[in-house]
Parts: C-alpha cells; sequence; structure tokens
C-alpha cells in the first residue's frame, strides 16, 4: 500500500511496511519529535534514538485528556518545537488522537503524521483527520477536523500486539464488513483471529480493504455532515457503554453494533442479521452479552456529539453491507437497549 489522497487542503501519503526509513524525505530526524505511549517506548526504545525528543505519555483511555495535551505542549516548549518541527504520532488510537491535537493546536499548527502499531489504529483510529480528546464523560468532545502529513503502516508491530487488542481491532474490521462489504463479512466469517495473525498477505490485504472504505467515505464527506456518519455504526451507544464500563473500545463497539442490529429490526432488518452477527463477534473473541445500568448509558448518549433535541442520527442496517442514517428518538434507543439486555442478548 503505497498511494497517496488528496483532501481539499493537504495531501496524505499511505506507505505500508517503511517504519521510519520514509521520514528521512521529510525532515531531519534530529527536527523530528516522538509521541508514544509507555508501553511502545519500553519496547521499541531503540527505534526512537535517532530523533530529537521522545515524549512518553500513560498509555490507558483515562490518560485522553486535556491535562495529557497540555502537558505534551510544556515539553514540546521545553525541547523548543518551532513550527518546522514534525511531530510523529507512534501508538495506538489514543497516541494518534492526541498527537493530531496537539499538533494542530501548538503554534496554530505544525506537521505531523502518524505510525499507527496497533491493529485498531491502522484500520481506523489513524485514518480520516479526526483528533480528540475526552471531556468529562463524552468521547473526543474537544478536537479538531486535521488530516496528517502521512501515515505508516509496519505490520511487524502487531507482532507484539496482546491478545485483546487483536480483537478490539477486528471489531473495527467486522463494522465496515457490515456498513459496506458482505463479501468482507463472509471472508472474516471463514476465517478467524489465528488465521490472520499467521498470514501477513492476508493480513495486508484487510488492512487495505479497511482503509480503502474508510478513506471513500472520508473523501466523499471529511467533515461529517451526512455520509461520514455512517463510520459510528455501533459507536453511539458503544462510546456510552466503553465509558459506563471502562472497556476497551472494539468491545464496546462490538454490543454497540448488536443494538443497533436489534433497533434495525424494528425498520425491517432481517432478525438472521443480529445471530450472524453475534456468531462472527463470538468467533473474533468480542464480547455479545452485557449486563448495565440503562440510564447511566442514556445520561452519556443524551449527549452524544450528534445528538439534537429529540434524539439522535443513530446508524442502521438494511442488510448486511447495506447501511443508512435514521434519527432516532432517545426513550427508543432506552428501549432498545432495555429488550438487549433482559432478553439475555439473545
Amino acid at each position: 500500500m503505497h498511494y497517496s489522497v488528496t483532501f481539499p487542503d493537504k495531501t496524505v501519503r499511505y506507505l505500508l511496511n517503511s517504519r521510519f526509513s520514509y521520514l528521512k524525505e521529510l525532515a531531519e530526524p534530529s527536527e523530528c519529535i516522538i509521541i508514544t505511549d509507555s508501553n511502545v517506548v519500553r519496547i521499541y526504545a531503540a527505534l526512537f534514538k535517532p530523533f530529537k525528543a521522545v515524549i512518553s505519555i500513560p498509555s490507558g483511555e483515562e490518560n485522553k485528556t486535556t491535562d495529557c495535551v497540555l502537558n505534551i505542549i510544556r515539553q514540546l516548549l521545553e525541547h523548543e518545537a518551532h513550527r518546522k518541527t514534525y511531530i510523529v504520532g507512534v501508538g495506538g488510537g489514543l497516541v494518534t488522537d492526541i498527537t493530531g491535537t496537539v499538533a494542530s493546536l501548538y503554534m496554530r499548527g505544525v506537521k505531523f503524521g502518524y505510525v499507527p502499531t496497533s491493529l485498531l489504529g491502522m484500520v481506523d483510529a489513524a485514518i480520516g483527520g479526526k483528533n480528540g480528546v475526552n471531556y468529562k464523560q463524552q468521547k473526543n468532545l474537544l478536537g479538531t477536523f486535521n488530516q496528517p502529513e502521512f501515515i505508516l503502516f509496519d505490520t511487524d508491530f502487531l507482532n507484539t500486539l496482546p491478545a485483546e487488542e487483536w480483537s478490539n481491532g477486528f471489531a473495527e474490521v467486522i463494522k465496515y464488513a457490515c456498513l459496506f462489504d458482505k463479501k468482507l463479512f463472509d471472508e472474516l466469517a471463514e476465517n478467524d483471529i489465528c488465521f490472520y495473525k499467521n498470514n501477513k498477505a492476508a493480513l495486508t490485504s484487510l488492512i487495505n480493504k479497511c482503509v480503502d472504505w474508510k478513506n471513500k467515505i472520508v473523501l466523499a464527506d471529511e467533515r461529517e455532515s451526512g455520509r461520514r456518519k455512517l463510520l459510528n455504526f455501533g459507536h453511539t451507544v458503544g462510546h456510552a457503554i466503553e465509558t459506563v464500563h471502562n472497556i476497551p473500545h472494539g468491545h464496546a463497539v462490538a454490543l454497540g453494533m448488536l443494538i443497533a442490529c436489534k433497533l434495525s429490526e424494528g425498520y425491517g432488518l432481517d432478525k438472521a442479521v443480529f445471530r450472524q452477527l453475534k456468531t462472527l463477534l463470538e468467533k473474533y473473541e468480542l464480547p455479545t452479552e452485557i449486563n448495565t445500568d440503562t440510564n447511566k448509558l442514556m445520561s452519556v448518549i443524551s449527549m452524544d456529539k450528534k445528538r439534537t433535541k429529540k434524539g439522535v442520527d443513530f446508524i442502521l442496517l438494511k442488510e448486511t453491507g447495506n447501511a443508512y442514517i435514521q434519527h432516532t428518538e432517545l426513550e427508543q434507543i432506552k428501549n432498545t437497549i432495555e429488550e438487549f439486555t433482559n432478553a439475555g442478548n439473545s
């Protein structure tokens, strides 16, 4: 995967298996500052030696805060970062979201790029130009739309990925299949995590498909005024579950997709889709049941960024591979969550 995608004000370069060699074409390593997390820097410290500085942040979604952003900005000042300094985020979605936010704010904007090290980062989080941090109970409430200069994909980073993070990433892969690609859904049903772990060509092809799908949608609607909202399938309730239960993003999205299917059934979706999705999620070691406090979830959903006075733009399925946007009242969402939970999620 070596290609460029041109947005109205920027061209983003996508390169597979380039790791850091590409940076030499952009800037001297002595003018690049790495932002990463404590896990990545512990495993890959040797890779960062040529660079001007490394800013390490604690891993974990609870650290995706305005305080973290301000702490990084303080360190950028200490390292005398200027407008020609390149900021490179190396890590999962936490790191790339924070890097994009910091780079958009510092000196009103400096160049930045991403090296995602997780499957979720490679197929979703690093792509699309959305940058943000959490505020109080709201995911990514503060942030920017700003495309990186480049994204380097190196699947060798996945060799050290914990098992839970493979499942976490596959939730987003399954999301693309549900939204746009029945053929991909069937491919995933024929395989499992071990297959993709042990088959680099298949894994590379899978990442390519996800990147292509996301780029097509983002190119059509970069600022999420219409079609890009489809990418929120499973996320409206999923973000609330993630916040209330403090579980990994992909695990929460898996549950959110099932609840979205339940809601879709009221608009004509075949009930077999729910069963097929549940089977697929279980195959990729993702949760399909949860005991929750619906009122707590609704308190988060009621402040969702896509909310209006009466409801939320919710992403539903007509069938596998065919999604649409349906403005849905909060009471209807609440009833569906309760139905999903009380029925034993079956």
